[in-house]
């Protein structure tokens, strides 16, 4: 079974969280965030070039020129490589543990395994940055003390969304997460 529901960021981008479930004990939540903007690319590529070709009209240096189309591209692909996320995606099996994998824009993808015996809790957790925004944690055990926290692991890094996306996700008809 399947079911997908779009929402916004706290900037106003479009995210869409789908919900798979697979078997009564594995399940996965997709978070795809929005795509790299082709309007602020091209404002910041043309003021870069622009600065560049100030400062090349004034010291009639084409060095200046070169460095600034060569700093734009390598700046551009280290972004999509190391940066941008499109999708991230988080995979629960109830017995076995959490996997949590990234998919960049450049097509890497970091995947993170969790063993389940090392979960103490997973949370909806606030925090202020300009507003309040909510996000999901986990929360793992510590080895040597299984009452305390060792560890919060936050899950969809790159894309804060409202309160009300993550409960569709994760409560929707007396569904937890855990």
């Amino acid at each position: 079974m399947e079911d997908e529901q779009s929402f916004s960021d706290i900037s106003g981008g479009r995210l869409s969280l789908q919900r798979r479930y697979y078997t009564q004990s594995c399940r996965e939540f997709c978070l795809n965030c929005p795509r790299l903007s082709l309007r602020s690319l091209t404002a910041v590529t043309c003021t870069v070039w622009l600065v560049a070709y100030g400062l090349f009209a004034l010291c009639e240096n084409s060095m200046i020129l070169s460095s600034a189309i060569f700093i734009t591209l390598i700046g551009l692909l280290g972004y999509l490589h190391f940066v941008k996320i499109d999708q991230e995606t988080l995979l629960i099996i109830d017995s076995l543990g959490i996997q949590m994998t990234s998919s960049y824009a450049s097509g890497k993808e970091s995947t993170t395994f969790i063993e389940m015996g090392k979960v103490k809790d997973i949370v909806i957790n606030e925090a202020i940055y300009m507003k309040v925004i909510y996000y999901l944690c986990i929360l793992l055990k510590d080895p040597l003390e299984p009452q305390e926290i060792s560890q919060v692991v936050p899950v969809f890094q790159t894309c804060f969304i409202d309160l009300q996306c993550w409960r569709f996700g994760l409560i929707m008809n007396n569904f937890t997460i855990l």
